[in-house]
């Protein structure tokens, strides 16, 4: 069995810099060189101040960083050092072409094989780490084949990452499972051997399956279409107890207690986001269409639906509270990451809900402790949010530098992501400041606990899941599922 020496990781994303500063710190044997072509990126990761933000992530890498852990943008080189090369990049859902709007685009993995082809001698165990289409690995096993050097060998490893982002160190850390998966050759099981005992250096042995490469591809993107299923199944259901006066909190728990069903992902929200769970769906759905397997593609299809639904019935639910009219209206929204603990706002549904308020002429006080400014007016300039009048965005939109500012002269506020500190808020000092009456719309039920002493501060509170609170103001909530017909909603694909 090769032993491995030295790793290159092309890609300093979210996958690639986590995943090897953790195996840097395992396995203080092996020398990781993390590799971009973005140049900014990699400074960032040489600083104080990483590119991204995962607790614990910057401690493990002031630990290692310059002793086995080294991040440059010198690809060649790392390449030729390597005995095993994991590929990172980004696999983007295209945007044009056969598959628009569905597929996977493989470009910068296809790039990666030809690099890799053009520059490494010797032997290689090339992985596969990006979320890639079942067979996305014979791609890449074609270009090395094509290769006229003959002093290359190689083998073809996927090994797909299973991490949340804001609990991304302590998944490496402690990971449920590693899936490793190859050919089924003896050079194959070689192969596998040499990942399975750099894993081996902190995880279990019976915590690493192995597979052939193809299962191992399918199981990631089943994985999240699963995940993505329960959120969507959880969501249709608040919308029945918002109706009927159930609690969908009471009715999570209650299912929750069946070990056939469990708790996990039976939080009622505005919906998911993140960078994988649509991506990957919609890889799924385009996969089984092309393999006629068209009934599957419409369930599959149908969890994004649903997402999409709880989004607009949130923004809906604003409008219809706020006498039916958001326009010229301030309301401030909190939280814009698609989930706390990371200041990753790809596909949040923050983005969607603040879409649809611009689309009513809302003026937004936007706050997040992660996101930075720049890349939230990135965000909301995209031209599948502001494509009517991007220069709108300027007009409507303010990013506050703390939450009580966001809060001061709005008619609601808005809770978009479940940070821990809007539990902590001084909700009387909020409250002195709104305009009356002062709306709190929870969408992700961080408030539960607090909300008797919400309504005895004053506030109209409405939140996922819950039929409407009683208030003494003169307004009674219509629970639309539908957008006003003068506005259509437009579906958003960022």
């Amino acid at each position: 069995m090769p032993r491995v020496k030295h790793i290159c990781c092309i890609g300093a994303g979210y996958v690639g810099g986590p995943t090897c500063t953790v195996i840097a710190q395992m396995c203080p044997d092996i020398t990781v060189t993390v590799v971009d072509i973005n140049e900014a990126r990699i400074q960032a990761w040489n600083s104080e101040e990483l590119p991204i933000y995962e607790p614990g992530l910057q401690d493990i890498v002031d630990s290692c960083r310059g002793r086995n852990l080294f991040f440059s943008t010198n690809i060649p080189e790392a390449i030729r050092k390597a005995d095993m090369i994991f590929i990172s990049v980004n696999t983007p859902t295209k945007t044009f072409g056969m598959g628009k709007g569905r597929a996977a685009d493989l470009k910068y993995v296809e790039a990666c094989a030809r690099q890799i082809a053009g520059i490494a001698d010797g032997y290689k165990i090339v992985v596969e780490k990006s979320t890639v289409p079942v067979r996305a690995a014979e791609i890449i096993r074609r270009i090395f084949k094509t290769s006229t050097k003959s002093n290359l060998s190689f083998q073809v490893l996927s090994n797909p990452e299973f991490l949340a982002e804001g609990t991304a160190i302590e998944n490496l850390k402690n990971p449920d499972r590693i899936l490793i998966g190859g050919d089924e050759s003896a050079a194959g099981q070689e192969a596998i051997a040499a990942l399975s005992a750099v894993y081996e250096c902190w995880v279990p042995k019976n915590k690493i399956i192995t597979t052939n490469t193809w299962s191992s591809e399918l199981s990631k993107l089943a994985a999240n279409a699963f995940l993505a299923q329960r959120i969507s199944s959880i969501n249709s259901i608040s919308a029945l107890c918002e109706v009927t006066g159930a609690d969908v909190g009471e009715v999570a728990h209650a299912i929750g207690t069946d070990q056939r069903i469990g708790r996990s992902f039976l939080q009622a929200s505005i919906g998911f986001g993140g960078s994988c769970f649509q991506k990957d769906i919609l890889n799924l759905i385009y996969m089984c269409e092309t393999l006629s397997l068209h009934e599957v593609a419409m369930y599959w299809q149908q969890v994004l639906e649903i997402n999409e639904y709880q989004r607009r019935r949130f923004a809906s639910r604003i409008v219809s509270c706020l006498f039916n009219t958001v326009a010229d209206k301030k309301i401030a929204l909190l939280g814009f990451a698609f989930k706390k603990d990371t200041g990753d706002t790809r596909e949040s549904s923050s983005i969607h809900v603040c879409k649809y308020l611009m689309d009513e002429g809302a003026h937004l006080a936007i706050y997040d402790p992660k996101v930075p400014k720049a890349q939230i007016i990135r965000d909301l300039s995209h031209p599948a949010v502001s494509e009517d009048h991007p220069e709108r965005v300027s007009q409507l939109v303010t990013i506050s530098s703390e939450p009580y500012e966001a809060c001061e002269n709005t008619h609601a506020l808005v809770i978009c992501t479940e940070w821990d500190l809007f539990k902590e808020l001084d909700y009387e000092r909020i409250y002195g400041k709104m305009l009356k009456p002062a709306f709190i719309f929870d969408g992700r039920r961080v408030l539960d606990t607090i909300h008797k002493r919400l309504l005895q501060i004053g506030f109209q509170v409405e939140t996922i899941g819950k039929k409407v609170y009683p208030s003494t103001a003169l307004v009674t909530c219509v629970n639309n599922t539908q957008r006003p017909e003068s506005t259509p909603a437009k579906k958003v694909r960022i």
